[in-house]
């Protein structure tokens, strides 16, 4: 009786005991729980304090180059060409100076030596008539002044005689200068565009025999967009500009603006300038060849503009940017671009002076969302990361 009575007591505890001690090895081998972490979704977002500056206008435009000068060549002579330069053939480049061809000159030569005797002749007579005159004047002194005339003191052989030496003159000069003119000389540097003759054949004065390109200098006419024509240098002849070639034939050029066709193009509502480029085939110089016919980009400086604030054209989207507060509030401001050039908006009103710029925009910003700055790009990237996890 005893030991029942002992084992009704004993028997609670024990099974407490073993209760506890299953539950304090079932919390020994239980695997760790981890303890979940607090996400910060607060956007964290790159800014830049704004500031306004000076910003010189680039314009840009795009045309090709072409002579300053095309010549169709032709003869002041006739006869029968005798010889022509070496390069004197298509896509030939002469000089200026250089003798093109030449014509056979001995018909030539000897009208010179006739129209030179001629002059002598002529000069001759002039001589013997001074003379005369002379006579006539002094027999004159001894005779009553009422039967003295002009043409006894031979003033009218006089001025005859000297008209005739100033026209052989004249003839002289005509035989040189066609004399001259059987060689045909390059009027300046110059590309052989077509040549029309050979040796051997007959030609006549004013025939055209070949067609040249002044190669001394070439002009590119660029059209200028209406929204560049307000930035336009007031004087813009004088103005360096830049030609840049792509493609097959890779070139930087220096140029000038000469001009200004002073009309504005019916169909495109454009103006048109020239620029001048000297020395395009590089025969003075060791720069690359800008070949006539290249399609090239033309730049140069326009207007100098005050107080613009240049913003990436991403960070603008509806005409508006994003700035932080100083309540660390994501605000949208609408802005005017004044100005697109390359891959930046250049703005000129809607936004300040110290205005906080956001430039690593979130996706989805709303207006009055707090964002957390950051001077790391990296950091925002992390954020985003874990945002998306």
């Amino acid at each position: 009786m005893m030991f029942k009575r002992s084992i009704k007591w004993i028997l609670p505890f024990a099974i407490l005991g073993v209760a506890g001690g299953g539950y304090f090895l079932v919390q020994k081998t239980a695997p760790e729980v981890e303890t979940e972490k607090t996400l910060d979704t607060t956007p964290r977002v790159k800014t830049q304090i704004l500031q306004a500056q000076t910003h010189q206008v680039q314009i840009s435009s795009f045309g090709e180059v072409v002579p300053l000068e095309r010549t169709a060549l032709s003869t002041q002579v006739s006869g029968e060409v005798t010889s022509w330069h070496h390069n004197f053939l298509s896509g030939g480049v002469v000089k200026r100076g250089e003798v093109l061809f030449t014509i056979e000159k001995d018909d030539y030569q000897a009208a010179v030596l006739q129209a030179q005797a001629e002059l002598a002749q002529a000069q001759a007579t002039l001589i013997e008539e001074r003379a005369k005159a002379k006579v006539a004047e002094r027999q004159a002194k001894k005779i009553k002044d009422t039967q003295v005339s002009d043409l006894y003191l031979r003033i009218p052989q006089v001025l005859s005689a000297e008209a005739r030496v100033k026209s052989a003159q004249a003839g002289l000069r005509r035989a040189n200068r066609d004399l001259e003119n059987t060689e045909v000389e390059a009027p300046y540097d110059a590309l052989v565009v077509s040549r029309n003759i050979g040796v051997g054949q007959y030609i006549t004065a004013g025939s055209q025999v070949a067609e040249i390109n002044n190669i001394e200098h070439a002009e590119v006419m660029v059209p200028i967009a209406g929204f560049d024509a307000p930035f336009l240098p007031k004087d813009i002849v004088g103005v360096s500009a830049e030609i840049i070639a792509k493609g097959r034939i890779e070139a930087i050029r220096e140029g000038q603006i000469v001009r200004d066709l002073g009309v504005v193009d019916s169909a495109t509502r454009m103006v048109n300038m020239v620029i001048r480029i000297d020395d395009p085939y590089g025969l003075k110089s060791n720069l690359t060849p800008l070949p006539f016919g290249s399609y090239v980009e033309v730049q140069f400086n326009g207007r100098t503009v005050d107080n613009l604030f240049q913003v990436p054209q991403e960070l603008v989207i509806d005409e508006r940017v994003w700035v932080v507060d100083p309540e660390d509030k994501l605000i949208p401001k609408p802005v005017h671009v004044l100005r697109e050039e390359q891959a930046n908006f250049f703005i000129d009103s809607g936004i300040e002076n110290g205005d906080e710029l956001v430039l690593t925009v979130p996706e989805f910003p709303q207006i009055g969302m707090t964002v957390i700055r950051v001077n790391d790009e990296a950091d925002v990237l992390a954020q985003q990361g874990e945002t998306s996890e």
